[in-house]
């Protein structure tokens, strides 16, 4: 799994910051999940390493322009490409009327592969591999956040070792790799976890914005190995946050802590913290790092590959 940060402003694009967009990168299965589509995200695609051949799934958080301005293009231009993925889109109702609307206006068609779905607090998407939740945020208008569980993998099969126990490949081995318990036609039972390596335990992203902060947040972001959180405002200006519904640095920080997350990531910064001016970003990271240390400030194009985690077998007998 790996993040790639599209757009980090907040409202308006800067010099140096697009609007809201967020890729996460699944190699295992050649796949793109985007989060939010704010005007020009299609051109910071181009400028990435990110293919937009290879998105499949597009979670919209809200129906404010600078998440959604950039939705109609980017299909549009998929659409004209002959893109042959399916793509699934989730997103408030509200967004299947605006999507009727500019395909209307724009006399454009919409590929019978573009997909939309109307989210509700809960299980969204569920496959041998994922699972995807959406949590209902506290905004201005209605908005969502949405939480990317990877299941728990087996650990590597040691074929080897089963050769020598004399253990007959085909559908046995597809068992032992489930841990499952085995007997085999001698009579000896073998079990499977003894056969396998330490079990990958599924990472955990979770997408919160726009909002202030809220328990909601931290519901969602329970144990989650990322949490991507928007940080529009800096700490001495709250009552903007407040008056806006949008979150702090420091809001941010405490949704992290109060959440038990591993790393916060924020984004969906106001213009107004700038070089050059009284306050820069820099200071939105003091005062997080100051509550939760684990803290990093997106920029367009960053990066970010959430590790794996391995639980021993001496864990797992103690979880069971």
């Amino acid at each position: 799994m790996e993040i790639t940060f599209l757009g980090t402003s907040s409202g308006v694009p800067t010099r140096s910051r697009n609007v809201s967009s967020v890729a996460l990168r699944l190699p295992q299965r050649a796949e793109v999940w985007l989060f939010d589509c704010g005007e020009g995200t299609q051109h910071q695609l181009l400028r990435s390493d990110i293919k937009i051949s290879q998105i499949t799934r597009i979670f919209v958080t809200h129906m404010h322009g600078d998440h959604i301005y950039g939705l109609m293009g980017l299909l549009a231009s998929c659409g004209l490409a002959g893109n042959a993925q399916n793509i699934d889109i989730y997103g408030t109702p509200d967004l299947v009327d605006y999507l009727k609307a500019c395909a209307k206006y724009s006399q454009i068609k919409l590929s019978h592969r573009v997909r939309v779905y109307k989210v509700h607090p809960g299980i969204l998407y569920e496959d041998d591999q994922f699972i995807v939740r959406c949590g209902l945020l506290k905004h201005r208008i209605p908005a969502y956040g949405y939480r990317i569980e990877e299941k728990d993998r087996p650990g590597r099969f040691d074929i080897e070792r089963a050769t020598v126990l004399g253990i007959p490949p085909g559908p046995i081995y597809g068992q032992l790799k489930r841990g499952e318990v085995v007997t085999l036609p001698d009579g000896r039972r073998i079990r499977g976890q003894d056969l396998c390596g330490d079990k990958e335990t599924g990472r955990k992203v979770i997408y919160c914005t726009d909002t202030v902060f809220c328990d909601e947040a931290i519901a969602l972001a329970q144990g989650g190995d990322v949490l991507i959180h928007e940080a529009t405002f800096a700490h001495q200006d709250a009552q903007l946050a407040f008056d806006r519904l949008h979150s702090t640095s420091t809001m941010a920080a405490q949704v992290a802590l109060m959440a038990g997350v591993k790393q916060l990531i924020m984004t969906h910064f106001s213009p107004r913290y700038a070089p050059g001016n009284v306050l820069q970003l820099v200071n939105l990271l003091t005062e997080a790092k100051a509550i939760f240390p684990n803290t990093l400030l997106a920029r367009d194009f960053m990066t970010y590959e959430v590790p794996r985690r391995k639980l021993s077998q001496e864990s797992l007998k103690n979880t069971q």
